[in-house]
């Protein structure tokens, strides 16, 4: 660790970056118990209560862009307590919405405020670490946060068997309150701040859109969570309304391709001892052809076929996303804010894409999450086919294993 936090300590810095980092899971993945009752008590349909899932990861990418430049500028604590000051009081219009538009509107605040907890999480690592250990650190925070989805669907429905879906907001505010406290301890890790104006600020985000290296692996990585976001809006239709699990039942459903996701991490790490990076990411891509394929023509014969085919899926997009964050955060010396706002942005407006897609026919989820599966792979492996030998990606991943 390049600085060291008198208050929070090492173990305490790595728990931070975990609740930070945990703000996307719980912010999505609390309700989804809730979304197939909300689209009764709500009165409006399934389409509308998938806006509030949608219409906050628009909200997020763009609030990413808005915060990561204003990180350099005014330094990352600053913009870590707005953003949980505005997540908290937009969590708590969330509980007091009485139909569907004000959800949309509040979730729409809740976007704004949260994606600058986000934006500054990933740039607090970059501060913080280099290299191989920067590496090891995302992946145990990521290992760390995974854990957010597999508890939050059980909690989610656990807050829905006695309450209203009012206090699953409720519990995020709580939790986003509890998290300012941790930010407070923190001390600042951004070394030289930017000196130009506001506005000249957010012009870095075109300095970096200049750098073709980095550009060529955004295209490449930011596609890949369309499979993972597509899978979290059409998951809770397909166990409940199509299969017929409770929402207890899809909580446990849920929890397991969580639980699946939650060895990328490892599996990468350990992997790259013995095998090339090229090789894991290409193999990744394999996979989520065969998982497109297998979804189509045997995920509708029971949730257990899904499951078992949705959690490797899953675990691909998690095992990517370790090293393809490094090799871009890699291409830029300079205008880490910007950076992580950009890989961030691209990443939410791919999902959100995702999420769209996989709703256009209502009554065929199961095969659009299948094309959105076979469609990623295919594209993302050619991609990465045409570029990992190149001296900007093999020479990056030389040093990363140092």
């Amino acid at each position: 660790m390049k600085q060291k936090q008198p208050l929070l300590g090492k173990t305490g810095t790595l728990f931070f970056l975990v609740i930070i980092s945990a703000f996307p899971p719980l912010t999505i993945d609390l309700y989804l118990p809730a979304l197939p009752t909300m689209v009764e008590i709500l009165n409006t349909n399934q389409t509308m209560v998938n806006l509030t899932l949608s219409a906050y990861f628009v909200t997020y990418a763009i609030g990413l862009l808005f915060w990561g430049p204003l990180s350099e500028k005014f330094g990352r604590k600053p913009v870590l307590l707005t953003g949980i000051s505005v997540y908290v009081i937009a969590s708590l219009c969330c509980a007091l919405s009485s139909n569907v538009e004000s959800l949309i509107l509040s979730r729409i605040l809740q976007a704004f405020g949260g994606s600058a907890v986000t934006v500054v999480a990933t740039a607090i690592v970059k501060d913080l670490f280099d290299g191989r250990e920067r590496e090891k650190i995302m992946a145990t925070i990521m290992s760390l946060v995974i854990i957010a989805p597999m508890i939050a669907p059980v909690l989610g429905a656990f807050l829905l068997k006695f309450y209203s879906w009012h206090m699953m907001f409720v519990a995020l505010a709580i939790f986003g309150g509890l998290t300012g406290l941790f930010a407070l301890c923190y001390k600042e890790t951004l070394v030289s701040r930017y000196s130009g104006s506001m506005l000249r600020s957010w012009g870095r985000l075109a300095v970096v859109l200049k750098n073709p290296k980095f550009v060529s692996l955004l295209c490449i990585f930011s596609i890949v969570p369309m499979v993972l976001m597509a899978f979290l809006a059409s998951g809770s239709y397909i166990y409940i309304n199509d299969f017929g699990l409770t929402e207890q039942e899809f909580s446990y459903a849920f929890a397991f391709n969580a639980f699946c996701a939650s060895f990328g991490p490892t599996i990468y790490i350990q992997l790259s001892k013995l095998v090339s990076v090229q090789k894991i990411i290409t193999l990744c891509f394999v996979l989520l052809i065969v998982c497109g394929l297998l979804t189509y023509n045997i995920g509708y014969l029971s949730p257990w076929f899904f499951a078992f085919i949705a959690g490797p899926a899953t675990l691909c997009v998690i095992a990517m996303r370790i090293p393809g964050t490094n090799l871009m955060l890699d291409q830029q010396d300079t205008d880490t804010g910007s950076v992580v706002a950009i890989i961030q942005f691209s990443s939410m407006i791919c999902g959100a894409l995702g999420m769209t897609l996989v709703s256009l026919r209502p009554e065929s989820l199961i095969e659009n999450l299948a094309t959105i599966q076979f469609s990623i792979g295919i594209i993302g492996g050619t991609l990465w086919f045409l570029a990992k030998n190149k001296p900007h990606v093999s020479e990056k991943l030389v040093k990363m294993t140092d």
